[in-house]
């Protein structure tokens, strides 16, 4: 199975982009603070399925 087939990489991807967007709406003196922490934290999620994902053992 792909990880793009995966319903929770799904999620989390919708999760991300709406957090995106979210964001893009807070000041501009955030930009450096708390946007990018908000949106890394969301993007690890996504980054963290595919990457469990791609592994070939069961120990992981």
């Amino acid at each position: 199975m792909h990880w793009k087939d995966l319903e929770v990489w799904k999620k989390a991807h919708m999760l991300v982009l709406e957090i995106y967007k979210v964001t893009s709406a807070y000041p501009n003196t955030e930009r450096y603070g708390l946007i990018d922490q908000i949106r890394r934290a969301s993007y690890s999620v996504t980054a963290n399925i595919v990457e469990g994902q791609s592994r070939n053992t069961i120990k992981d």
